[in-house]
């Protein structure tokens, strides 16, 4: 990941470091897809396990966050160095926080489940495309971040207006849904939060996908127009 230095212990060290990031990541993507199938067979037990996952992927978050202080302590790193452990620490982050929106997806199909005899007939599966593409941008930004693929984070970045879109597009399914059926708005609304659960998942790729531009090319483009984020990759 990062470029070679006569000191070959650091060179172990930062690989050490990136390849926990992608061992976390790994594990929220698993995380991700059992709080999708959860979803889409109405599974409480499978909600149960996302649930349990969370504190493996809490600690992970804590033990990384401890190698990056004794890295930096005892490096001193500079330049693209500093800019690397600076995105693995807002990388683990995010990360962390995709893990709590797949608990909060677990939650919501265990709330469904209690609360309602109406599972046959919310439009989970209207979610679908969705959470596909919310998995699958986790997945390719992770993969970015490995290579440090400066492109591929761009692209990911503007898939993330697809996503937004399909939650658009579900909002307004959603209230048409429950305006013609009043006894199914309070299982309505925790699949609301699931869908924002979704497109927040997408959100959080988008972050990690802009680290991987600070750290190649050292530019912040966090808020910044498409346009801008193109120019600053040249």
């Amino acid at each position: 990941m990062a470029d070679k230095h006569l000191s070959t212990q650091f060179d172990s060290e930062l690989n050490a470091l990136s390849a926990r990031v992608m061992q976390m990541g790994g594990l929220v993507e698993s995380q991700i897809r059992q709080a999708i199938l959860a979803l889409s067979h109405f599974d409480g037990e499978v909600a149960r396990q996302v649930i349990a996952t969370e504190d493996r992927v809490n600690q992970m978050e804590v033990e990384i966050d401890r190698e990056l202080s004794s890295v930096i302590a005892r490096r001193q790193p500079t330049a693209r160095d500093l800019r690397l452990l600076m995105a693995i620490s807002k990388t683990t982050a995010n990360l962390e926080r995709v893990g709590d929106e797949a608990r909060r997806i677990a939650r919501m199909v265990q709330s469904i489940l209690e609360k309602s005899g109406m599972v046959r007939n919310l439009p989970a599966s209207e979610l679908g495309v969705a959470a596909d593409l919310a998995s699958a941008q986790l997945r390719k930004v992770l993969d970015a971040f490995a290579r440090l693929d400066t492109a591929a984070a761009v692209a990911i970045m503007k898939e993330d207006d697809l996503l937004d879109r399909e939650f658009d597009g579900f909002v307004r399914k959603l209230i048409t849904y429950m305006m013609e059926d009043p006894r199914t708005i309070s299982s309505s609304l925790d699949l609301l939060f699931v869908a924002k659960a979704i497109e927040r998942i997408g959100d959080h790729a988008t972050n990690i996908a802009e680290f991987i531009i600070y750290v190649v090319k050292g530019a912040d483009v966090r808020h910044s127009s498409m346009e801008h984020i193109e120019s600053a990759i040249r």
